[in-house]
């Protein structure tokens, strides 16, 4: 018989201590996995949502609500901006480029959103079928909202006020589908993208006439100095590095709009998150711990059980190496086999998050991935396992074969 089997006959002998074992390891590991794929999707979201967009304006209230809302589509509007006041921001001799949104309506939960064509350049878009957005009441979907609403080109929908299944609904306009997005992976999947001008109609403002009169620079087809209209928020690229200090100071300070930088408000979310990380992360690592004491008690008490039978295999021949050795496979079969149930259950619990919460397909985080991280979370119980079985094995080397057979 082979140390390994060894090893694993003296576990399956005590097969409800060798269960709860397995298991409370298994429930630390799978906490600190799943805040392994959570955080890490969440910042490669972030970062990838919030690409190419330096600053945020749009109305006066909470900077961190205006970047939610215009940047990851997951929060209300703090309200509209004057079109003029907008097209003023947009000229300003520090700003490279500024794209306008037109934000309120959805289409069953799914936000549809009113811009230029340069917003889905941001994310690198591209059609799977079908066509952009081009004149009023057109819309182009993302790959996720196309799926899951099941739209396809040629489909109508009717628009609703806000962003809950049972708003108020637009039923005077109906929104054709003219085009299907690629999957992006980015917030882009989640929407149903048209033309400024569409977001008016469908609240009974009528889009303008640009014949004879300088068009908007933010809302082509639409004259200029409108004061009449409004967009939700602008989307800012800064033209050089001085704009970084200059410009969100000059937006504040002069004018009835506020700026909020996607860098500095996601810095601070992630702070505000990850107080209740380190908590839940600190409460996985005690757990891990007491498995690692749960299973140094099991093996120096086996020991002591087990120490006639240590004799025994001594006295035919087995060398102080290969006791020491099965003892530390011992430790090893219970760490390894609770490192992978715990990988296998966070994973198994992101799952079913995803299935069972309504709005987490707007998150993006998926089950499937895997991390390097996770890796070093298993090497890491592994050595925690070998680590607490150090002394039993210890005890084992040290088997007196005459005083254990002599009955001392």
């Amino acid at each position: 018989m082979s140390l390994i089997t060894l090893a694993w006959s003296y576990l399956k002998a005590r097969p409800l201590t060798t269960a709860l074992n397995v298991l409370l390891l298994a429930l630390g590991v799978s906490v600190i996995t799943v805040l392994i794929l959570f955080t890490n999707q969440l910042e490669e979201k972030v970062t990838a949502n919030s690409k190419g967009v330096d600053l945020v304006v749009g109305a006066k209230g909470s900077p961190m609500q205006l970047i939610l809302c215009s940047v990851f589509h997951v929060d209300f509007p703090t309200g509209n901006i004057n079109l003029k006041e907008a097209e003023r921001i947009s000229r300003h001799p520090m700003v490279k480029k500024a794209i306008p949104l037109a934000l309120g309506d959805s289409y069953m939960g799914f936000r549809i959103v009113g811009t230029r064509r340069d917003y889905a350049t941001l994310y690198n878009a591209e059609l799977a079928e079908g066509a952009w957005w081009d004149n009023h009441l057109e819309v182009t979907v993302g790959a996720t909202a196309a799926q899951q609403l099941k739209l396809k080109v040629g489909s109508e929908l009717v628009s609703a006020h806000g962003l809950t299944e049972n708003g108020d609904e637009h039923e005077a306009h109906h929104y054709k589908v003219v085009g299907i997005l690629k999957p992006s992976h980015t917030v882009l999947d989640q929407l149903l993208l048209t033309n400024v001008q569409s977001i008016w109609l469908a609240h009974d403002l009528a889009a303008g006439d640009t014949t004879g009169v300088i068009a908007s620079t933010l809302v082509p087809g639409h004259p200029a100095g409108d004061s009449t209209r409004e967009v939700t928020s602008l989307l800012i690229q800064y033209r050089n590095p001085l704009a970084v200090i200059q410009l969100p100071r000059f937006i504040n300070g002069q004018s009835n709009l506020q700026a909020a930088a996607p860098a500095y408000e996601t810095a601070r979310l992630f702070s505000i998150l990850g107080v209740g990380m380190d908590v839940l992360r600190a409460f996985a690592i005690v757990l891990i711990l007491i498995s690692g004491l749960s299973i140094f008690i099991v093996l120096y008490n086996s020991m002591k059980e087990r120490r006639y039978d240590l004799a025994i295999m001594r006295s035919m021949g087995a060398s102080r190496t290969k006791l020491f050795v099965a003892v530390i496979l011992e430790g090893t079969w219970l760490t390894a086999l609770g490192s992978l149930f715990g990988l296998m259950l966070g994973h198994g619990v992101l799952y079913a998050f995803t299935l069972a919460v309504t709005g987490s397909a707007a998150t993006g985080v998926q089950a499937g991935v895997y991390y390097a991280a996770e890796t070093w979370l298993l090497g890491g119980s592994l050595a925690l396992g070998i680590l607490c079985s150090l002394l039993p094995a210890l005890e084992a080397y040290r088997t007196d074969i005459h005083e254990v057979l002599a009955g001392n």
